[in-house]
């Protein structure tokens, strides 16, 4: 698998312990192998006591597909039009791709994680904050066992991806054998990563240990490009499969280089990530 510079290949090694999430499954929509379009579909899915919602695009035709999960950033109404956008561009390349929301997001049950962490006191914010990351993590791994079970899913060839605070939960992730293959980082931590020592080590290690190759990318007008750097620079240290792309500005601002590089930019990164989701050993 060809990496680019300073990548390395090794071993897997020990698989890290899932968090607990037992998803009880909800049956999906029927499926639209018919739509010309292979229109957007909304789903539900649990795990544990909440009702977690989500969005599928999927190509014509019955299957099975590469399919990529992409993870949304820390907003309480994740946009549909960037889900379209991204959506589009994968489905009309072969894969199947599916937005799962989080607890408290985008009408899924549970509490919203802001307003979890306005509850606590300010001594315990920060450690609080990395908490209730792994704790989201669990609809995470619960929408990575919803997804396999879809007839139309190519489970051998299963991906994923995420923006921001979505970039974080695709590294936390990665240190799970849960079944993905790669995980592409697109500018996670990049505004948290400086407010907090808790959160880097956490991701650090979680890079340590990860199970798959991780490709970090961000535009040079991002908020902050440390973070790629940094486990970019971890994974490195431990042998483990990586690759990292600061590409040039886009937009003008800062907030254009980080939400609409990862969600629009996909003429600028697009063929690099799918030349390393397609890469990827199994």
């Amino acid at each position: 698998m060809a990496l680019g510079a300073g990548a390395v290949l090794a071993s897997r090694g020990n698989a890290v312990p899932q968090l607990e999430a037992t998803p009880q499954f909800v049956p999906n929509v029927a499926d639209r192998t018919s739509d010309a379009a292979a229109a957007l579909v909304p789903i539900t899915y649990r795990n544990g006591e909440y009702t977690l919602r989500g969005n599928v695009f999927k190509p014509e035709g019955r299957g099975p597909f590469p399919t990529l999960i992409y993870n949304h950033g820390s907003e309480r109404d994740p946009s549909l039009e960037f889900a379209g956008d991204l959506g589009k561009w994968f489905q009309s390349r072969g894969f199947v791709v599916f937005f799962p929301y989080r607890r408290g997001s985008a009408g899924s049950e549970g509490p919203y994680w802001e307003d979890e962490l306005s509850r606590r006191p300010e001594s315990e914010v920060e450690r609080a904050r990395v908490e209730l990351m792994d704790a989201e993590n669990a609809d995470v791994v619960a929408a990575v066992s919803w997804v396999r079970q879809q007839r139309y899913v190519d489970s051998d060839r299963l991906f994923m991806a995420g923006c921001s605070y979505g970039g974080i939960q695709t590294v936390l992730s990665a240190e799970k054998d849960i079944g993905i293959r790669a995980a592409v980082d697109f500018a996670g931590a990049s505004i948290t990563w400086q407010q907090s020592v808790v959160l880097q080590d956490r991701l650090k290690a979680a890079v340590r240990r990860s199970t798959v190759p991780v490709f970090f990318l961000q535009a040079a007008n991002d908020f902050d490009t440390t973070p790629s750097r940094v486990l970019d620079e971890e994974m490195e240290l431990a042998g483990k499969p990586h690759q990292i792309h600061i590409f040039p500005r886009f937009g003008k601002s800062k907030m254009e280089g980080h939400a609409r590089f990862c969600n629009h930019g996909m003429d600028v990164w697009g063929q690099e990530v799918l030349a390393f989701l397609k890469g990827s050993p199994k």
